[in-house]
C-alpha cells in the first residue's frame, strides 16, 4: 500500500499562548488533554472532577502514514510472518475525551492509529524500500467506554533528521454530528532514551540520535507532547490524554 507523503520537517501546529489556547477551546473543535500543567483551563466533569483540558499542537503525519486498516493492540509483529520486532517493550495508552458544555467526558468509539520506526530506524511499508508490504509497528484501536486505546509496542529507534518520536492519529466516526481528525506526535525524555539506547538492539546502531531541541517539529510545541513513561516489568508504560471538542 502506498504511503501518504508529506514533509516530516514542516510543523502543522505551533506552541499556543494562553489566549490562543482558550480561543482554540472555544472555536476550533480540537484540543488535547493533559494532567497538571501551568496555565491549564479547568473543565471538571461529574465523573472526573480533576480532569483538565488544555489546547495542544497538532503536528504533521509525516511521509510514512499508511492506511493499513490493521485492528490490533499488539503492534510489534509483522502480521504475515509473525516475527516480533526486537526492542524494549512500551505499553502506550491513549485516553480520548470529549469537551462539551464545559465538561470533559470519555469519548468511546474513536479510532486511534499509532505508527513509528523500529529499533533500527526503519518504518514498515515504505514504497520502494525493503520494508514495502510489511506492517510491523502499525495498528489501530477503537476507544472503549472509558475512552482508552491501548497498544503494546517497542521503544522507537532513531533516524537522521528527527528526534525520537511516535506518530498518532485520532479520528471520530459518522456516529457523531461531525467527523474530526487529530494528528500529532509523541516525544521522549532524553535521559530515558540514553538509558534505553545503551542496550541492544539499539546500541549496535552506533548512531547519535537528534536531540529534541534540535528538531524543528519538537520546537513547535513538542514539550506539550512529551510522554512520561514509568517502569513496567522489563519495559515501560505511558499514558497520554487527548481530547476533541465534538
Amino acid at each position: 500500500m502506498a504511503s501518504t507523503h508529506t514533509d516530516d520537517d514542516i510543523p502543522l501546529g505551533k506552541l499556543l499562548t494562553r489566549r490562543e489556547a482558550l480561543t482554540l477551546i472555544g472555536a476550533s473543535g480540537v484540543i488535547l488533554l493533559a494532567g497538571a500543567t501551568p496555565g491549564r483551563a479547568q473543565a471538571p466533569s461529574a465523573s472526573n472532577p480533576q480532569l483538565s483540558c488544555v489546547a495542544r499542537p497538532q503536528q504533521t503525519e509525516g511521509p510514512f502514514f499508511v492506511e493499513e486498516v490493521l485492528n490490533r493492540s499488539d503492534i510489534r509483529s509483522e502480521p504475515r510472518s509473525g516475527q516480533v520486532k526486537a526492542g524494549v517493550p512500551l505499553r502506550l495508552t491513549l485516553k480520548v475525551s470529549r469537551l462539551s458544555g464545559g465538561s470533559c467526558n470519555a469519548l468511546a468509539g474513536a479510532q486511534v492509529d499509532v505508527w513509528h520506526c523500529d529499533a533500527t530506524g526503519q518504518y514498515s511499508d515504505v514504497r520502494g524500500s525493503s520494508t514495502a508490504g510489511q506492517q510491523f509497528l502499525r495498528g489501530y484501536q477503537m476507544t472503549d467506554a472509558a475512552g482508552s486505546a491501548q497498544f503494546l509496542t517497542v521503544y522507537p529507534g532513531s533516524y537522521g533528521g528527527r528526534a525520537v518520536h511516535v506518530h498518532f492519529k485520532v479520528r471520530t466516526g459518522p456516529a457523531l454530528a461531525r467527523s474530526y481528525a487529530f494528528t500529532s506526535q509523541l516525544y521522549f525524555d532524553e535521559a530515558l532514551t540514553e538509558r534505553i539506547y545503551a542496550v541492544e538492539p539499539y546500541a549496535s546502531q552506533r548512531r547519535r540520535w537528534m536531540r529534541n531541541a534540535d528538531d524543528g517539529l519538537f520546537r513547535a510545541g513538542g514539550r506539550q507532547l512529551l510522554l512520561a513513561p514509568v517502569q513496567d516489568g522489563q519495559g515501560y508504560a505511558a499514558t497520554f490524554d487527548i481530547g476533541l471538542q465534538v
